[in-house]
């Protein structure tokens, strides 16, 4: 097989900037380094602020999006200057090097506006990255199944119609995209979001990260409303004054809209002191803080969203050989197995009661750990999963054909 010219791919990602979203990194890295040209839409973000750089030869094009979103007008805003700027954007990479096919990543389900554009009229292919359940996102975050909810549904359906392949990051957003998005199941497939060892190195601890005290319970991800860090505070709490456990310290990593909501929730439950939010931070504090953590914990709450996702946290903590408490979630037990303890869901006093366990333990802790750190490496580190996504990019420019006098042709004969 003799390459005429290289398959030329443009990633659009709305929801974080590149390279700090791991998957979409990871995915980029492993097509350039399998010969294609690879471009990547996003926002910008703190640390990301260039709106044009090449890193490890991924050509990175970022615009600016002046909020983050909370409610229905926030979201229409940032949504519809994201379409724009992206949909912009896109000709930019067109004139300037190409694309034969775009990798739409969600949030939102409205990329398939831009891939149908392409796909129409520039005979471009259209992969589906199904990232999150949007319906069941919108669910949790306002408690309702309104008329915003049914039209998330007919967004979702369009976006599995426009794709050509479409990808999913666990079983259950596979059985999602076959019975409610309608797509041919011979066209989707599971990607996990596998964790990549050299980046998630396991580093001596920073004692001085337990603030003086004797363990460290470490957590990473967003601070929102379905995070569930206000179950994990009031499980601090009542570890802290009602167990006694004055000997525990909390080490918060990660950014988002209900991160001041938080911290002030800490100081009104008079646990401020015992508990570290540090914001978003470079991979070298994450991983301070986590290879400092005697523990670490999941407290998404359980719900249709959650119980159906796969979380990155659980595989970042299981690759640095952590022990986990979590909710009793389907995907976090199909992911986590023995690396984990399961407290009833939504219940804060159970998820302290399970975390006292494993401080408690250090045997326990040292076997779930060492149990994680297995399963990563021999089951679940993103070696494993890259070939599933070149298999998928195969069967995309495979079928079918393209005519000989397109722009977006077949380059591999």
């Amino acid at each position: 097989m003799s390459v005429v010219n290289p398959r030329r791919v443009l990633i659009l990602v709305e929801n974080l900037p590149s390279p700090f979203d791991r998957r979409v990194w990871q995915e980029a890295t492993t097509l350039h380094d399998h010969g294609y040209v690879v471009s990547i839409i996003c926002p910008t973000g703190k640390g990301y602020e260039k709106k044009y750089e090449v890193i490890e030869g991924i050509h990175i094009y970022r615009y600016h999006l002046p909020l983050e979103a909370e409610g229905a007008k926030g979201y229409l805003i940032e949504y519809s200057l994201a379409l724009f700027h992206t949909f912009r954007l896109a000709w930019k990479v067109q004139f300037a090097r190409g694309f034969d096919v775009i990798h739409a990543c969600n949030p939102p389900d409205l990329l398939f506006l831009i891939g149908g554009f392409f796909k129409l009229f520039m005979r471009k292919k259209f992969l589906f990255d199904h990232h999150d359940i949007n319906p069941e996102l919108y669910e949790a975050k306002f408690g309702r199944r309104d008329f915003f909810y049914k039209l998330l549904l007919l967004f979702e359906r369009w976006t599995f119609k426009t794709a050509d392949v479409s990808i999913a990051t666990n079983e259950s957003y596979k059985r999602i995209a076959i019975e409610r998005g309608g797509i041919d199941p011979a066209r989707v497939y599971v990607v996990r979001s596998g964790p990549k060892l050299d980046r998630l190195r396991i580093l001596p601890p920073k004692e001085e990260l337990k603030q003086g005290r004797k363990y460290l319970v470490g957590y990473v991800g967003v601070m929102g409303a379905q995070e569930g860090i206000d179950l994990l505070l009031q499980a601090a709490r009542h570890l802290i004054k009602d167990l006694g456990r004055s000997d525990v310290h909390f080490g918060l990593v990660g950014g988002g809209t209900s991160l001041d909501e938080m911290k002030q929730m800490a100081f009104d439950l008079g646990i401020a002191d015992f508990v570290t939010f540090t914001g978003r931070v470079p991979d070298q504090a994450l991983l301070e803080m986590l290879n400092t953590s005697d523990v670490c914990v999941n407290p998404d709450v359980a719900n249709e969203m959650n119980d159906k996702s796969t979380m990155n946290k659980i595989m970042e903590y299981m690759a640095l050989g952590k022990p986990i408490v979590q909710f009793d979630l389907a995907e976090g037990r199909v992911s986590a197995q023995d690396a984990s303890l399961y407290a009833k869901k939504n219940d804060p006093l159970d998820m302290a009661c399970k975390i006292v366990q494993l401080l408690d333990d250090p045997e326990l802790r040292r076997r779930m750990g060492e149990f994680g750190r297995n399963r990563v490496i021999n089951e679940l580190e993103w070696q494993y999963e890259a070939p599933k996504l070149l298999a998928a990019y195969d069967v995309m420019f495979a079928v079918p054909k393209l005519p000989p006098d397109s722009n977006s042709k077949r380059h591999f004969d």
